[in-house]
């Protein structure tokens, strides 16, 4: 799923041909009492975690989202939803858990339980969008990222890695993301990710298109963190303070790995990309404001509606 986005140019509420009023009617404030109500309520988002035990996923979405938040080792899907608030922003942020896929001896489709619940939960917000008496707002429980965590284990994909993001990539957002980059140097890194890259190609695994940027100073500044995919990243709970700036670090007898630190890993253009790019955000506000095109979610609806027509 892929869309344009410029903040300036969704300001501009009138187009060529459009006809100015000359009183005031109250429409040009609907995107801003939309966004107020959001606001009010909280922005939803849901974010899925894949990937075997042992990676740092819950270490990084503490990274990502600056929170303390644990995810409590698991052996089944887990959700768990925490509110966030930045600057009078509220973020109901809804983390699901795969835990410890591929770490049984028999792996054969071990990907079923995550492609299930993916879909039933498309099945349940599509029930409740097409009740005759519903809610003015439909709780948003669909899986809208989901966050692929591979181990650095500098040779390229597993096969377990191929098949599950088969399986995925057609339902949900997919992002690659290597852990653990600290434990790789800076060549193996691009060698394996040329390698990762190379595979995903091969088996043509559609990965998450990040919005497309119109306005050239935005896209400058975030273009090049595009170019990073896949994402090798560090996630740290330890913090200290460097100039009045609270730091997450990763110490090792050689040195300091700051977490959001450019050089050192991708983690800072994977969170700019997801969150300060506008996506997540501008996605919910579309979503509100009626007018995303998710493709997954049509792709659904067009499977259940020809399974009811077929019965």
């Amino acid at each position: 799923m892929s869309s344009k986005l410029s903040r300036k140019s969704s300001r501009k509420y009138l187009r060529a041909g459009a006809k100015d009023t000359h009183s005031y009617v109250g429409f040009a404030n609907f995107p801003n009492q939309v966004f107020r109500r959001a606001v009010k309520n909280g922005f939803e988002f849901t974010l899925m975690v894949v990937g075997q035990s042992g990676l740092g996923k819950s270490t990084f979405i503490n990274s990502l989202f600056s929170t303390e938040k644990t995810l409590a080792p698991t052996t089944q899907i887990e959700e768990k939803t925490v509110r966030l608030v930045e600057n009078g922003v509220a973020l109901n942020l809804t983390l699901v858990d795969c835990p410890g896929f591929g770490d049984a001896i028999d792996n054969n489709k071990c990907w079923e339980p995550v492609v299930d619940f993916v879909e039933r939960k498309y099945l349940e917000y599509f029930s409740e969008e097409t009740k005759i008496e519903r809610c003015a707002i439909i709780p948003d429980k669909r899986v809208h990222l989901c966050l692929y965590f591979i181990a650095p284990t500098g040779h390229g994909l597993k096969q377990l890695d191929i098949e599950f993001m088969k399986r995925l990539h057609e339902r949900v957002n997919v992002i690659p993301v290597i852990a653990k980059a600290d434990t790789m140097t800076a060549d193996e890194l691009i060698r394996f990710k040329a390698q990762i890259t190379k595979e995903l190609n091969e088996n043509n695994i559609k990965l998450y298109k990040f919005p497309e940027i119109e306005d050239e100073d935005e896209k400058k500044q975030f273009d090049p963190l595009r170019e990073r995919v896949p994402f090798a990243v560090i996630g740290s709970n330890q913090v200290k303070e460097v100039n009045g700036r609270r730091i997450r670090y990763r110490e090792y007898p050689w040195g300091v790995v700051e977490v959001e630190n450019l050089k050192h890993n991708d983690f800072i253009a994977l969170r700019d990309l997801i969150i300060r790019c506008g996506n997540l955000f501008d996605y919910h506000f579309r979503l509100l404001a009626g007018s995303v095109d998710n493709c997954f979610d049509v792709d659904f609806k067009r499977m259940v509606l020809s399974s009811v027509i077929i019965s």
